[in-house]
């Protein structure tokens, strides 16, 4: 589903239904990683409960947890009548919500890499090619 804005590409939504992770979940994260990416910024407009909803073909309590908990964090406002808007106010992460979702998503690339194939070994060196192959750029 896309996201009112001007002139930017629309923020679209998408769920891994084998990933283990609680769909409500996979929506909050997505929002919070689209702000700290930037691809969502205060004022964009989110989709509908309801429009989510039939988008990601899921239950509309679904999208209501989900945005709930991210009016409770200060993530979203929604405006009765006018609708849900990401909120202005800074995000930040405290560190255990952190370290969860780093567990969560190194948890889920070694399962997928181990079903290729892969050794952790591999992994492991891989990763350090790209954390070298980074630092070159940056210099």
């Amino acid at each position: 589903m896309s996201v009112a804005s001007n002139k930017r590409k629309p923020f679209q939504f998408g769920l891994d239904l084998h990933s283990g992770v609680p769909v409500y979940r996979q929506i909050i994260d997505q929002v919070v990683g689209g702000i700290a990416a930037g691809t969502l910024v205060g004022g964009d407009q989110l989709p509908t409960i309801r429009q989510l909803a039939v988008d990601l073909s899921i239950n509309p309590n679904t999208v209501i947890r989900a945005y709930r908990e991210l009016e409770i964090r200060g993530v979203l406002e929604t405006h009765q009548g006018t609708g849900t808007f990401v909120s202005h106010q800074k995000v930040t992460r405290d560190d255990a919500e952190l370290q969860r979702r780093l567990s969560q998503l190194v948890g889920e690339f070694a399962a997928r890499a181990g079903s290729q194939g892969f050794t952790t070994e591999e992994l492991i060196e891989r990763l350090q090619d790209l954390q070298m192959d980074a630092r070159k750029k940056r210099r």
